[in-house]
């Protein structure tokens, strides 16, 4: 009996072990991508050579590039948008879906986080609460204008909404459930001009 609580005990010390070396790794990743996204912001503020500032018609990030900023005003929070939702991008922050728009062009801007690390608190930010993108070029505002909870497998709600423009925030639901979540928490939110 000894030995079976023996093993168990080593068990859990090597599941710990594991889930605390996950931790620091994503986030050292977040920092590092937090690291070059301020890097990239303040030199894009610096550029004054007009044919190298990055503007909505040219900016089209390749999958992995580290693009700018979301802040969150209610959490306090400054997270690194990255271009794609696959693990790797998402370990790394804020993932910005591949063939959705950015601000100012007029469609729907679609960004993902997981709900156990850069969306830990999204639960708490309620309609008429503003999100801030920062891009090379510019700083644009939305306010929360709705949100729901729709079936993990759901993929109807990223669609084109040209001309007009939606951001759309994703992460799984429910925020403590423990494994793969069975449902997305969305959030919408409008330009404020």
């Amino acid at each position: 009996m000894k030995k079976v609580a023996l093993l168990f005990i080593l068990a859990g010390f090597v599941l710990l072990g594991i889930g605390g070396y996950q931790y620091f790794k994503i986030q050292a990743a977040e920092k590092q991508a937090m690291t070059e996204v301020k890097a990239l912001l303040e030199q894009s503020s610096k550029e004054t050579n007009e044919a190298k500032k990055a503007s909505p018609e040219n900016f089209f990030p390749e999958t992995g590039d580290k693009v700018g900023m979301l802040t969150i005003p209610t959490l306090e929070a400054e997270l690194p948008i990255v271009e794609g939702t696959d693990p790797d991008e998402l370990e790394q922050g804020v993932g910005h879906y591949r063939g959705s728009a950015y601000p100012e062009q007029n469609d729907q801007i679609v960004l993902s986080g997981h709900r156990d690390t850069v969306f830990r608190s999204l639960g708490e930010v309620e309609i008429g609460d503003t999100f801030i993108i920062h891009l090379p070029y510019g700083e644009f505002e939305y306010e929360m204008v709705d949100s729901k909870i729709v079936d993990a497998d759901d993929t109807s709600i990223i669609k084109s909404t040209a001309p007009d423009e939606e951001l759309v925030i994703t992460t799984c639901y429910p925020f403590s459930y423990v494994g793969n979540a069975p449902d997305r928490y969305i959030i919408y939110a409008k330009p404020i001009k």
